[in-house]
């Protein structure tokens, strides 16, 4: 009788390994992050900023006025896609997104029609050295005002990134696959 149960947990164990390896295990995917110009910064701060970003390292070519995402040609719209651009250059660096307060990290993709905003390094074209062109609508470069802090427009709190492993699949499948082994375990070595 203890010989037929211990097979059947252990073929429940079996299941539950096999089961959760292959479904759960590949839900655990980190959210992609963007870098977003924040609705209450000034017109002036976003100006600055975006001037700084397309300086130091976006690809500001999209917010050109032949690209893709020129329209909305609004100060707001192009701020967030350099500073996005940037941000991803930077391989989601802590401090990337901040821009003396005038931008914050989102997890909802900025995207829209041909204009897709950059969620990686890869995809942004980046290696964190790079070239940039500063957008011809913004022709004058301020450099940014020294806040006394430690590095100009970054300094600030590290982005809100999600880098956890606590997704449902993965807490279920480190659950159960030791109280499975522990149940097989007991009913396996019992003593009688």
């Amino acid at each position: 009788m203890a010989k037929v149960l211990s097979d059947k947990l252990f073929s429940v164990f079996f299941a539950i390994h096999i089961l959760g390896s292959a479904v759960f295990l590949p839900a655990v995917v980190v959210e992609a992050t963007w870098c977003v110009a924040r609705s209450d910064a000034s017109i002036q701060a976003l100006q600055t900023a975006l001037d700084y970003a397309c300086a130091s390292g976006a690809d500001c070519t999209p917010i050109q006025s032949s690209g893709l995402c020129f329209l909305p040609n609004t100060i707001q719209a192009h701020a967030s896609y350099a500073f996005n651009s940037y941000f991803q250059r930077k391989a989601m660096a802590p401090g990337s997104c901040d821009f003396s307060g005038t931008a914050s990290a989102s997890k909802s993709d900025p995207s829209y029609g041909s204009c897709m905003y950059p969620s990686s390094v890869s995809t942004a074209g980046g290696t964190g050295t790079t070239t940039s062109t500063t957008p011809a609508a913004n022709p004058s470069f301020q450099t940014p005002p020294s806040s006394g802090g430690t590095t100009g427009l970054n300094p600030g709190t590290p982005p809100l990134l999600d880098n956890s492993k606590a997704s449902l699949g993965f807490m279920v499948t480190v659950t159960l696959l030791p109280l499975c082994l522990l149940l097989v375990f007991s009913f396996t070595f019992r003593p009688m």
